[in-house]
């Protein structure tokens, strides 16, 4: 993984697309700042946070991901990847469907997954301090290289869909008591039904990721 660090910048993934468009050879790559003033959020909205918090993504190809991936679960994936790490840590963060960190009640970060062409790209942001009160921080301090470094070895070595979605479907219980926007209309996720595919059933249609 070729991790680029910058200071600031707009948003890590309309950077990395850049990126990625401007060289010959691709490999995986990582953008990483502490400091985003325009990062890409769910539905369009933004997700900039303040300064000192962790902001990244990254790319792959689909090839060198786990072949039993729904791509159109990614962000499920990939969020849970990194929430078991934090959980290891001692954190008590948990992923809401289909791909928001949450601590308690309070949403603390979230993912956003496109694909282009071969290319899987993947945005994270999370919250390490406080934003406002609407907004939560993680609950432990970690060290960024080490996480992130633990966090794509497990990505490169491939660990299954299997085996993390038999883990987020118990914890999709916990997504039950709130609501989610589809079709710009609000919809209670209390009796939808999770798919093995990372896709939900709800009002009789079949959801998948809402980034």
């Amino acid at each position: 993984m070729k991790i680029i660090k910058l200071k600031e910048v707009d948003s890590t993934h309309t950077y990395l697309k850049e990126y990625i468009k401007n060289i010959n050879n691709f490999e995986p790559t990582c953008i990483i700042t502490n400091f985003q003033t325009n990062g890409v959020g769910s539905r369009g909205n933004s997700w900039s946070g303040v300064e000192g918090n962790l902001f990244f993504s990254f790319a792959f190809e689909k090839e060198q991901l786990t072949n039993d991936l729904p791509l159109q679960s990614c962000s499920i994936y990939f969020s849970y990847l990194l929430k078991s790490i934090l959980k290891n840590k001692g954190s008590k963060v948990w992923i809401k469907w289909p791909n928001d960190f949450y601590i308690d009640n309070k949403k603390i970060g979230g993912t956003i997954t496109t694909i282009s062409n071969n290319i899987v790209l993947c945005g994270i942001g999370l919250n390490l301090k406080l934003v406002n009160n609407e907004f939560g921080k993680l609950d432990i301090n970690i060290d960024i290289d080490k996480t992130l470094g633990e966090y794509f070895n497990n990505i490169e070595n491939k660990i299954s869909w299997k085996q993390i979605f038999s883990d987020f479907k118990v914890e999709f219980q916990n997504s039950r008591k709130f609501h989610v926007t589809i079709n710009n209309k609000k919809k209670s996720l209390e009796k939808a039904i999770l798919n093995s595919d990372g896709s939900i059933n709800i009002d009789k249609k079949k959801v998948f990721s809402l980034r």
